[in-house]
C-alpha cells in the first residue's frame, strides 16, 4: 500500500525523474480544475476565494497551476538530455514540488487568510522557479553552441509575471495583465519545445512511410528564420496587450502573429506521413495557435474586443494539447516505455480539439454559450481523464527494466 511516509521517501519512483512529479501534478490538476470550473459556471458552486475573483482563480491555476507543472516537468526533463547533463536529483525534483503544492494551497486560502497567505504563494511560486533557473542555467549556458539558451530567458520572463501578478494583487490591483502575458510567453515556449521535439517525430513518421515504400525528397527540418519570426510577433503582440489592452494595434500584431504561425507550418507539409498520430497532433497545436491569434486580430482590428474566443484557442487547444502530447511523448519514453499506439491517445487529443472549438463558440453564442461551455468543459475532462487513468500509474511505478535514470527505453 502507498503511504505518505513511502511516498515522502527520495528513493521513491515519483521522485526519480523531474518529469514524473510534475507530469503527475499536470494531468491531475487539468480535469480537477476545470471540473470546479464548471461547477461554479452551471450551478454557481463557490470557488476559493482569491484576490481578482473567479476568473482569476481560474487563469491562474491554468497558468500557474497546471500550465507551471508541465514546464517544471518538461524543463527538468528535456534540459539535461539536451546538454548531455546528468538528471536532477530526487531531493532537488521533491523540494520543487512542495513549493507547487505550497503555491496551491495557500492561494487558495488567500481570500480567507489574506496578505499572509497571499505572500506565501509568491514565495512558493517565486521559489520553484528560481530552483529550476538555479538548476538548469548553468547547463544550458555551459553547452558548447549555447543552442537551448531559449528555455532559460523563457524561465526568466516566467519569474518576472509571477512577481508581477503577486505585486499587484498584494497591493489590491487587478493582477489579470500579468496572466494575459504569461499566456503569450507560454506559447512562444511552446513554439520553441516543439521545434525540438517535432524534429524527433515527423522525421520518424517520415523514415516508416520509407520502411513501407514511400518515397520523399527531404527530411523534415524545423527551419530557425520561420520559428524566430513567429516568436517575435507572438513577443510583440503580448507586450502591446499588456500596456495597452484592447488596442487595434494588438490586433494587427496578432494578425501577424497567426500568418507568422500559418508559415512556419509549410515545414510541416511533408505529405502522408504527417498524418501518422504523433505528427498530426503537434501540427495541431501550431494549427489551434495560429487561429487563436487570428480571432483575437479580427475582434480587435474590428473593435468589438470580444478576445475570448481567440484567447480560449490558446489556453484549451495550443496549451492543453501541447501538454497532453508531450505528457504522452516524453512521460512514457523518459519513463522506460515506448511510445504508447492504443486509442485512447487519439480519442483524447480529437476531445481537447473539440473542447477548444466549443469553448471559442461559446464566446458568441450568447444566450447558449453556457451549454457551448459546458460541453466544452466536459471535453476536457474526459480527455485528461483517460490520461490520469493510463499515464498517472507509470509516474509513480518503477521503470520496467528496473533502471533508476530517465534514458529512453532500449533500442530507444
Amino acid at each position: 500500500m502507498l503511504t505518505l511516509r513511502r511516498l515522502w521517501s527520495l528513493d521513491h519512483p515519483v521522485w526519480l525523474c523531474g518529469f514524473r512529479s510534475f507530469f503527475l501534478f499536470a494531468v491531475l490538476s487539468a480535469p480537477l480544475l476545470v471540473l470546479a470550473w464548471g461547477a461554479f459556471i452551471a450551478w454557481g458552486v463557490p470557488l476559493p476565494a482569491t484576490p481578482g475573483g473567479a476568473f482569476v482563480w481560474h487563469a491562474h491555476e491554468l497558468l500557474f497551476g497546471f500550465g507551471l507543472a508541465a514546464v517544471a516537468g518538461f524543463a527538468l526533463t528535456a534540459v539535461p538530455e539536451f546538454t548531455r547533463s546528468p538528471a536532477v536529483g530526487p531531493r532537488a525534483v521533491r523540494l520543487l514540488a512542495v513549493s507547487w503544492l505550497a503555491g496551491r494551497v495557500a492561494f487558495w486560502f488567500s481570500g480567507a487568510v489574506g496578505a499572509p497567505a497571499l505572500l506565501v504563494s509568491a514565495l512558493a511560486h517565486l521559489g520553484l522557479l528560481a530552483g529550476l533557473i538555479f538548476l538548469l542555467a548553468p547547463r544550458l549556458w555551459r553547452h558548447p553552441e549555447r543552442r537551448h539558451l531559449s528555455f532559460l530567458w523563457a524561465l526568466i520572463a516566467l519569474t518576472v509575471l509571477v512577481a508581477g501578478f503577486y505585486a499587484d494583487a498584494l497591493s489590491g490591483a487587478s493582477p489579470a495583465r500579468w496572466l494575459h502575458a504569461t499566456l503569450g510567453v507560454l506559447m512562444i515556449l511552446i513554439v520553441v519545445a516543439l521545434s525540438r521535439i517535432s524534429m524527433r517525430i515527423v522525421n520518424a513518421s517520415i523514415d516508416t512511410w520509407r520502411e513501407k515504400g514511400g518515397t520523399l525528397r527531404d527530411e523534415y527540418r524545423a527551419r530557425p528564420p520561420r520559428r524566430n519570426l513567429a516568436i517575435v510577433c507572438i513577443g510583440l503582440y503580448t507586450a502591446v496587450e499588456f500596456v495597452a489592452p484592447g488596442a487595434r494595434l494588438g490586433g494587427w500584431l496578432a494578425l501577424a502573429a497567426s500568418a507568422a504561425l500559418f508559415n512556419l507550418l509549410n515545414d510541416w507539409h511533408v505529405g502522408r506521413p504527417l498524418f501518422r498520430r504523433w505528427p498530426l497532433m503537434l501540427y495541431l497545436v501550431y494549427a489551434l495557435m495560429a487561429a487563436g491569434f487570428g480571432l483575437i486580430g479580427l475582434a480587435l482590428v474590428g473593435g468589438d474586443g470580444a478576445v475570448s474566443s481567440g484567447r480560449h484557442l490558446l489556453t484549451v487547444g495550443a496549451l492543453g494539447l501541447s501538454v497532453f502530447v508531450v505528457v504522452c511523448i516524453a512521460g512514457r519514453t523518459h519513463g522506460g516505455y515506448p511510445l504508447d499506439e492504443r486509442r485512447w491517445i487519439p480519442a483524447s487529443a480529437a476531445l481537447l480539439v473539440a473542447a477548444a472549438v466549443m469553448r471559442a463558440v461559446a464566446g458568441g453564442a450568447g444566450s447558449d454559450g453556457a451549454a457551448w461551455m459546458g460541453a466544452a468543459s466536459v471535453a476536457w475532462v474526459l480527455a485528461f481523464a483517460l490520461c490520469c487513468a493510463y499515464l498517472a500509474p507509470l509516474f509513480v511505478r518503477a521503470r520496467p527494466n528496473g533502471g533508476v535514470g530517465c534514458e529512453g527505453p532500449p533500442g530507444d
